[in-house]
């Protein structure tokens, strides 16, 4: 984010003829307004780093429905046939091994969108060097 160098300074001869004070008062002026501005930039940064969490929970939540409406709903019956061809205990720890597979692999696939990213802050970082650039060339 390239910043101008505000019209105010812009005349140098200017400068000279004012104040101590004055001077003094508009680098206040200045130095408050920029901190101000990269606060915002932080704080908007931040705000999208949150979003990208929550549509991790989202996707968590709709897993572990996913999860256990599927094995709810077809368990039973694949149990209750497989008992024809084995031992119902048997039948019973097989379809649950292998339920339990599948859910760990939604598990996976969630908890990867739930990582916490690292704050993405590079854009507040840039701003700020360029900033100190810019005031260690006026003094």
């Amino acid at each position: 984010m390239a910043r101008t160098a505000p019209t105010e300074f812009a005349d140098e001869s200017e400068l000279e003829h004012q104040s101590a004070t004055t001077l003094l008062g508009r680098l206040i002026s200045a130095f408050t307004e920029l901190v101000r501005n990269e606060v915002a930039l932080a704080k908007a940064e931040l705000a999208e780093s949150s979003t990208r969490a929550k549509s991790g929970v989202v996707a968590l939540i709709g897993a572990v429905s996913t999860l256990l409406a599927g094995s709810l709903a077809v368990i039973a019956a694949i149990i209750l046939g497989l008992a024809k061809v084995m031992e119902p205990w048997l039948a019973a720890l097989t379809v649950g091994v292998l339920i339990s597979v599948v859910g760990l692999f939604l598990l996976r696939g969630a908890r990867k969108k739930l990582v916490p990213p690292h704050l993405e802050i590079d854009r507040t970082r840039t701003a700020v060097r360029q900033d100190v650039e810019v005031l260690a060339r006026r003094s």
